[in-house]
């Protein structure tokens, strides 16, 4: 079963970086409100997704993708973020 590393954007130019092992399920839970992270920023859109054979190496992407350089490489390279200054 493979892993995935997903980034989701909002209209209002918000980003959020999670792991699954089903992308489709998994937005469709952001949309609905039941992720408490996520909630009061909705809706959101796929942007972004990487898979991975094994969780260890997703976990790995997504705490990266998560630390500053990680942000920044994400901000230039896989999701540009206009709205935002960085």
């Amino acid at each position: 079963m493979w892993h995935y590393v997903y980034i989701l954007k909002n209209n209002q130019g918000r980003q959020y970086v999670g792991p699954t092992q089903d992308v489709k399920k998994r937005l469709a839970k952001h949309n609905h409100g039941e992720v408490p992270h996520t909630s009061k920023f909705k809706p959101w859109e796929l942007k972004f997704a990487c898979s991975f054979p094994t969780k260890e190496q997703a976990l790995t992407f997504e705490k990266y993708l998560k630390s500053g350089s990680g942000t920044m490489f994400r901000y230039r390279h896989l999701v540009p973020n206009r709205l935002r200054n960085i």
